[in-house]
């Protein structure tokens, strides 16, 4: 995972010798649409300044979302059209939205966080620096909002497999 870019944003954020017109942010994008995709780049390129470029769970996932993508699929089609548009690739960051049993919620929640498990493990296995853990929502049998207790205990497994990467 490369944190340097988001390390480097939040050191600028609260370094006093930095004007804060001369802080910045940075772009964010989530979407596979190829045209985005080359408008966020061309952009970065442009720039030269980094672009975060995310999927959300249902979109990609290992077993191919709505748009037929594993994480490893979209990170080359990402650097695909970062490479054809002149993007340098240590300006690009990839992202995952949401990742978590969301995609799996109709299924019993241990067969659900084992696929979001799965998944996370995909994610960071492909290079996405920043991942979103969201595990917030019921499973079969479960109600729609759970504990506070339940959530952090499977976000906190989701993290300790994305660390164990």
């Amino acid at each position: 995972m490369r944190l340097a870019p988001f390390l480097d944003l939040v050191r600028q954020a609260h370094d006093p010798a930095v004007a804060p017109q001369a802080r910045r942010g940075l772009t964010s994008v989530c979407s596979a649409h190829p045209l985005v995709l080359e408008a966020a780049l061309a952009r970065a390129a442009v720039t030269g300044r980094p672009v975060l470029i995310e999927a959300t769970c249902n979109q990609v996932n290992q077993e191919g979302g709505y748009t037929g993508m594993t994480p490893a699929d979209f990170r080359d089609r990402v650097l695909a059209v970062a490479a054809a548009v002149g993007c340098p690739r240590e300006l690009v960051l990839l992202g995952g939205d949401h990742l978590g049993p969301n995609p799996w919620k109709s299924l019993p929640p241990d067969q659900a966080m084992a696929k979001a498990l799965d998944m996370i493990e995909a994610f960071a296995g492909a290079g996405f620096a920043k991942l979103h853990l969201d595990a917030s929502m019921g499973c079969a049998g479960e109600p729609a909002v759970l504990s506070d207790e339940v959530v952090a205990e499977r976000a906190c497994a989701l993290a300790r497999r994305a660390e164990s990467v």
